[in-house]
């Protein structure tokens, strides 16, 4: 049978949802169930109020938030009207708050006054802003360093100055007809922008990235149905932010199928662990090694009692592997994406060897295109050689948000993307993922991939995760640092795990550096390499 390709804009793939699936539970909390049709009756709603304050067409709508149902409503509730929804890291400062909420151009923010995991984003927009309070109309608002925000919408209880309360958010939407909001829905284009995602600002000022209702949803219908092959009988455990692409991507994939996606509003091991088995989670898209091992050492953590057939899950092949042999019940699969990509551009296959499933991030979902070229020639590269991989397709965002510089160094003249991620591709298209090309260090002028350090040091028994970066050395320009996070109840020295590594890895790989850390700078579901290489920098400098 010839293969069709499915293109909706989000709206209509609820829609379709909707008239198929009225009834079956879509977004499921520990303590709360919404179906496809109360889902589409919120953002509906949402869409009512967000028309009556005067979002229109082509605005910027802004979420600041943790996970939480209205989130959800917010999302879809923006692209009913052909607004662009702005999903907001929860875990920026002031500072980076300001500047996307700028840079974004944003009409309107909604934000909650629940504090999760210590973080009030009240303070964080009244220090963000700090004549907010003094506002005296919050429908329209005068902010220097927000020239385009008039509405900030606060969901909870408290009432601060110059922000919108829940009620009279709520209550606006009576000014606007169901019908209304339905036209807008009918105008929907694939290629019109369904979203604008901020990249994680590991190195700079988060960089904005505008993608089409075709780029965000063809990769997660495609996911959805060839990779994990769900059912309206499957339960998707996703515990991700919801302003990142791992929790937008399953959602899809899960509206599509007409299955539920279980979400959490913060992550939490033991009750992640009860949870997955009290709602028989058949799916799990934990995603990260940091949230995989949390699950698989904890004193809870039973393979026989969870029923899943599929995870997925990121990180060196030694580590997945590792993993795999803790989930004798469920096959785990990796995935190769970025947001300037949809979020996603290959997956593994359940068919697929474990060496491949491990080491490899499969195959490149149909319709997408991709090329290995030279870092520093541009030539184009041959089947298992490394180098820069460019992408070219449906998939692709619509270029940097503000940014005409930046686009013209990331595309080329015919069209492709570069990622600057360092991968190659097998005989049969599999992408292999080797590292940023900026997280390649020149040892004494040998080339050294951090990755390849990590994955070694994840054999190690005591070794729970281990990330790799530069260290400046007055002889060899740069060496390896290794910073480690022990699994619970382990002690281990510096000494020792460069014993480990000597006999094993090459001289000029082995870690001049080991420093042990319980908690990691975080973006959003990224380590902050940066911010490694800042603080062993500073160290050696004394």
């Amino acid at each position: 049978m010839l293969t069709v390709s499915d293109v909706y804009t989000l709206p209509d793939l609820l829609v379709r949802a909707v008239n198929k699936n009225p009834d079956s539970d879509i977004v499921v909390f520990p303590d709360s169930k919404t179906t496809f049709v109360q889902l589409y009756e919120r953002a509906i709603k949402a869409a009512r109020s967000l028309k009556a304050i005067g979002i229109n067409d082509g605005d910027s709508v802004g979420i600041l938030m943790s996970n939480c149902i209205e989130f959800v409503d917010l999302l879809l509730g923006s692209q009913l009207i052909g607004a662009i929804p702005v999903p907001i890291n929860a875990r920026y400062k002031a500072k980076e708050l300001a500047y996307v909420i700028d840079d974004a151009g944003l009409k309107v923010l909604a934000t909650t006054d629940r504090i999760v995991e210590h973080v009030d984003f009240v303070k964080l927009l009244q220090e963000a802003f700090p004549d907010l309070e003094n506002q005296t109309d919050p429908m329209q608002l005068q902010l220097p360093e927000a020239r385009n925000l008039k509405s900030i919408i606060l969901f909870g209880e408290r009432m601060p100055g110059g922000m919108l309360d829940t009620e009279t958010f709520v209550n606006l939407s009576k000014n606007i007809e169901v019908e209304e909001i339905e036209i807008s829905r009918s105008r929907l284009k694939v290629r019109d922008v369904a979203m604008m995602m901020y990249t994680s600002g590991t190195t700079a000022n988060p960089k904005g990235c505008p993608i089409t209702h075709e780029a965000l949803v063809r990769p997660a219908v495609e996911a959805g149905r060839t990779r994990f092959m769900i059912t309206e009988m499957d339960r998707m455990w996703d515990p991700l932010p919801m302003f990142h692409m791992s929790f937008v991507l399953p959602l899809i994939a899960c509206i599509d199928a007409g299955a539920a996606l279980l979400t959490m509003e913060y992550f939490e091991p033991k009750l992640a662990l009860s949870y997955m088995k009290s709602e028989k989670a058949t799916l799990n898209f934990a995603s990260f090694p940091t949230i995989m091992e949390a699950l698989l050492n904890h004193v809870d953590y039973d393979s026989d009692a969870l029923n899943m057939r599929i995870v997925n899950n990121v990180g060196p092949a030694d580590l997945l592997v590792s993993m795999q042999e803790r989930m004798p019940n469920t096959v785990q699969i990796s995935a190769y994406g970025l947001t300037e990509c949809g979020g996603v551009v290959s997956f593994g296959h359940v068919e697929d060897s474990l060496e491949k499933r491990t080491e490899t991030s499969g195959k490149l979902f149909r319709g997408i295109q991709a090329q290995i070229r030279h870092p520093e020639t541009d030539e184009i590269l041959g089947a298992n050689e490394q180098g820069e991989i460019l992408i070219k397709g449906y998939c692709v965002f619509e270029g940097y948000h503000n940014a005409p510089d930046k686009n013209q160094e990331a595309f080329t003249e015919d069209g492709w993307f570069r990622t600057g991620d360092l991968c190659s591709l097998d005989e049969e298209g599999r992408v292999t993922y080797h590292g940023r090309i900026k997280d390649m260090l020149k040892v004494g002028g040998e080339n050294v991939a951090a990755v390849e350090i990590e994955g070694f040091l994840s054999h190690h028994p005591a070794i729970q995760l281990a990330q790799v970066v530069s260290a400046p050395d007055n002889k060899y320009v740069e060496v390896p640092a290794a910073f480690i996070q022990l699994k619970e109840g382990m002690v281990v020295t510096e000494n020792e795990i460069i014993e480990f590594c000597k006999g094993q890895l090459s001289s000029f790989k082995i870690p001049r550096y080991v420093r042990f850390v319980t908690e990691w700078p975080m973006s959003a579901t990224k380590i902050q390499k940066i911010r490694l290489r800042e603080q062993i920098a500073a160290e050696i400098r004394g």
